[in-house]
């Protein structure tokens, strides 16, 4: 696997945040991710966990590390963090950045079925394997004790992921996750142009229809929700089916589900809250 090519670090805490770009072979296209390295992965005197944080709409790489107040956390409990970008770009695919909901910044983390965007839009793959398996082999990470979490639409591709792939996360958390997006405006529109009109395929990218039939090793889940997120209140998001097919799946999950009065959809939100899920995780990535 050629290795990544890095286009700028800077240190933070006790560590180095370092962007890098690459050539996909699961996008066919230039990617680029960022990662948190703490010092003992710096030194190379061992190996430490590592989270994967996907992002939400119309968002990047950077979103998340320059806003979400993860860093000193991370840097605390000597955790790598990697934070890819939300889609491929620049494809040339007519029309790809035309939508916000769709294309450029929305790749919603599946593989993509229908001819128009099959050929770039593999964010599954590029997340869960190709990326994975890069970071793996280029820094000191142990892959054995790996997490995911994100927001919206990274929140959907971070249950989706954790649910799809018994064993492989320790943990997964959302902040304000697209929970049902089979049944929901975020997801019906952009799962019918990636995927076509067959919704047994949508339910494998699908949390609330995973989670009925999840039958895999302990998963702890952690999601918080702001009771003042308009597209709570508009029901993009969903989470209540989450809880319901949880509850009466009685499969192997761990969930706490907390609803936070207040707060609504953006960055400040999950600022908020950053600090408890990175607390989640170390528990779990530590044991």
């Amino acid at each position: 696997m050629t290795a990544p090519e890095l286009v700028s670090k800077s240190r933070c805490f006790h560590g180095e945040v370092h962007k890098y770009m690459h050539q996909s072979t699961a996008t066919q296209s230039k990617m680029t991710f960022n990662i948190y390295l703490p010092d003992a992965a710096l030194t190379g005197k061992e190996k430490v966990p590592v989270l994967y944080y996907l992002s939400g709409l119309t968002c990047n790489e950077d979103n998340m590390i320059t806003k979400g107040g993860a860093l000193a956390h991370l840097s605390k409990h000597q955790i790598a963090l990697v934070t890819p970008d939300t889609s491929p770009r620049s494809c040339g695919i007519p029309g790809e950045s035309d939508d916000w909901e769709l294309g450029t910044g929305a790749g919603f983390y599946v593989d993509a079925t229908q001819e128009k965007w099959s050929r770039h839009y593999n964010m599954y793959t590029y997340v869960h394997q190709e990326l994975q398996d890069l970071v793996k082999e280029h820094f000191a990470v142990d892959a054995l004790r790996t997490s995911v979490f994100g927001h919206s639409m990274g929140g959907h591709g971070a249950l989706m992921l954790a649910l799809r792939n018994p064993g492989h996360y320790r943990s997964v958390s959302g902040f304000a996750p697209i929970c049902h997006p089979s049944t929901s405006e975020w997801g019906r529109k952009q799962f019918t142009e990636y995927l076509g009109k067959d919704e047994e395929l949508w339910a494998r990218y699908d949390a609330t229809e995973l989670v009925k039939q999840y039958e895999g090793e302990r998963l702890p889940i952690l999601i918080d929700q702001g009771a003042d997120d308009p597209f709570y209140k508009s029901k993009q998001l969903q989470p209540s089916h989450f809880v319901i097919a949880t509850e009466s799946s009685r499969r192997n999950v761990v969930l706490e589900n907390r609803v936070q009065p207040g707060y609504d959809h953006s960055y400040w939100f999950v600022q908020s809250f950053m600090e408890s899920h990175i607390e989640f995780h170390a528990k779990h990535l530590k044991q």
